[in-house]
C-alpha cells in the first residue's frame, strides 16, 4: 500500500479476486449472488476468460442445484467429495501442523476471526478473506508480509486444489470456480515471484 494510504488499482482486483473465492467457497451461492456472477466480463487472457466461464456457469444454474452440489463437493453425509483445506492437502490428515502454523502467523499479523467459525482457518474460504483483507488494507500488511503468508499457507496446496475441483464428478457449476481459483492462484505464486 502506498504510504499515503490509497489502495493501488492491482491490489483492489487481487483483493476483488481473493473475496470473490472466498464467498464461492465459504457457501453456496444464492440467486442474488449467482445473477450478479452473470454480469462478470472477461478478456482473451485465462484469467478473463476464467471469468466468462464463471458468469455462464451463474446464467445456467439454479440455486437448488448449486446448493446440493456444494454440499456433495465440500461437506457430503459423511465427507464431501473435496476437503478444502490446507492440512488436508498438505499431510492427509485435518486439524495438522498447517492448521497451527496459520493460526500462528494469523496471531502474529493481529488478525483475529470475527465470532465463533465452524471451519478451520486453514480452510480456502478463510485464507483467501485473509488475502482479500491485507491487499485491500484492511489489515494491516505489506506487500512482503502477502508474499510471505501466501507462500506458506495458499501456494503449498490452493491450486492443486483448485484443479482437482475443476475434474471433481460432482462439480458442474463449481468446475468454473475451479478454473477461476486454479488461474488466479498461479498468477499470484507468479507475481510474488517478481522483484519488488
Amino acid at each position: 500500500m502506498p504510504l499515503d494510504g490509497t489502495i493501488d488499482e492491482i491490489d483492489v482486483l487481487r483483493s476483488s479476486e481473493y473475496a470473490l473465492l472466498a464467498v464461492l467457497m465459504g457457501a453456496a451461492p444464492n440467486n442474488d449472488l449467482l445473477m450478479r456472477l452473470t454480469g462478470l466480463r472477461g478478456d482473451a487472457t485465462p484469467l478473463g476468460l476464467a471469468h466468462i466461464a464463471l458468469a455462464d456457469a451463474a446464467r445456467i444454474t439454479q440455486e437448488s442445484a448449486v446448493a446440493r452440489e456444494y454440499f456433495n463437493l465440500f461437506i457430503g453425509v459423511a465427507r464431501g467429495e473435496l476437503l478444502p483445506y490446507g492440512s488436508w492437502y498438505q499431510t492427509g490428515f485435518l486439524h495438522e501442523r498447517p492448521l497451527a502454523r496459520v493460526r500462528e502467523d494469523l496471531a502474529t499479523l493481529g488478525i483475529e476471526r470475527d465470532g465463533p467459525g465452524k471451519e478451520p482457518e486453514d480452510h480456502i474460504a478463510i485464507l483467501c478473506e485473509v488475502m482479500a483483507g491485507m491487499a485491500e488494507g484492511r489489515f494491516e500488511a505489506d506487500i512482503d508480509a502477502q508474499a510471505r503468508f501466501f507462500q506458506r499457507h495458499i501456494e503449498p496446496w490452493a491450486a492443486r486444489f483448485f484443479a482437482d475441483l475443476e475434474l471433481c464428478s460432482a462439480a458442474s457449476f463449481y468446475k468454473s470456480v475451479g478454473r477461476l481459483g486454479r488461474t488466479f492462484i498461479e498468477l499470484e505464486a507468479e507475481a510474488f515471484k517478481l522483484p519488488r
